[in-house]
């Protein structure tokens, strides 16, 4: 894995040497993940070029920089991305380049660590997905209106502007959400998915989140896993799990089969969007349409 990398970044240090930076006045964006994507578009809009690395339904835990990612990231201005190990695969990426003094920002920075979700079993000790916590997301996108301020203080009155009022529709975002489940009786609110992705959410609006591969999607569910979820699942009688636009659905599938086995009904509630938002252009391609299209799939389950 390091010698791919190392011969990822050669390439591209030479390319970088040997050519221009593209410049058109914009300041030059390559963030991660697409929720990060859409948060600094919402901040930036067309004051910024944003290059983002992943699309719908990629799974961060497991991308693997490809030698054109490399290029486009050293040819940033700025690289954005979530941190807390959730770009596993991108680390020594984003190493080598802080060594090259290049500009890098991770959103997770932002964020307390006292109010971070600890990980006995995962690597960095911290649960990585903070935009499930919309609190989160709100001091996350005051920290890039900063971040990108400081970077392009000619612009800093208009990044200012977008930021304040998307803070705005995110505020609304959390009274609409809790309206959505404050008629879910606490005792439903059970949420089993492929992996640990909705802790936050959970959380936040008093969920009981269980995944079936923990935090992280590199190490798959065994059959161990399996059965230990199934008994759960019918001693709680639960009625519904859900499947991840970004994880194979196999392994709830399976799920699904070892609880039938034992004589338990349990459907299929239908697709969240966990680790990537929906297809660019559509409604749950955006954090707030994402977020709303998640809780209206779970409460429609749930409250049967």
């Amino acid at each position: 894995m390091k010698k791919y990398l190392y011969i990822v970044l050669a390439v591209a240090i030479i390319g970088c040497k040997q050519g221009e930076r593209a410049k058109n006045g914009k300041l030059q964006v390559v963030t991660t993940t697409t929720m990060i994507t859409d948060l600094v578009q919402n901040i930036g809009g067309d004051k910024i070029d944003v290059k983002g690395l992943m699309g719908a339904g990629v799974d961060p835990h497991l991308y693997k920089a490809s030698e054109g990612d490399v290029s486009k990231l050293f040819n940033a201005d700025v690289i954005i991305y979530n941190g807390i190990h959730l770009e596993g695969k991108l680390e020594e990426v984003f190493e080598k380049m802080r060594h090259q003094n290049h500009k890098t920002i991770a959103v997770s920075d932002a964020i307390d660590k006292s109010t971070l979700i600890d990980s006995e079993f995962f690597a960095s000790n911290y649960d990585p997905h903070i935009w499930f916590d919309i609190t989160n997301w709100e001091i996350i996108t005051a920290y890039l209106i900063k971040q990108l301020s400081e970077l392009d203080s000619k612009n800093a009155a208009y990044y200012t502007g977008n930021g304040e009022a998307y803070l705005k529709k995110l505020a609304a975002l959390k009274i609409t959400i809790t309206e959505m489940i404050n008629p879910l009786p606490v005792g439903k609110r059970i949420l089993v998915t492929a992996h640990d992705a909705f802790n936050y959410f959970g959380k936040a609006f008093q969920f009981n989140v269980v995944g079936l591969q923990g935090l992280s999607t590199a190490t798959e569910a065994g059959v161990k896993d399996v059965q230990k979820m199934a008994a759960f699942i019918i001693e709680k009688n639960v009625k519904s799990i859900f499947i991840e636009s970004s994880v194979p659905r196999r392994t709830v599938e399976a799920l699904q089969e070892a609880v039938k086995s034992k004589g338990h009904q349990i459907e299929i509630g239908g697709t969240l969007f966990s680790d990537a938002l929906g297809d660019f252009g559509t409604i749950e391609g955006t954090y707030i349409g994402m977020y709303k299209h998640n809780v209206k799939t779970i409460i429609n389950s749930l409250q049967k």
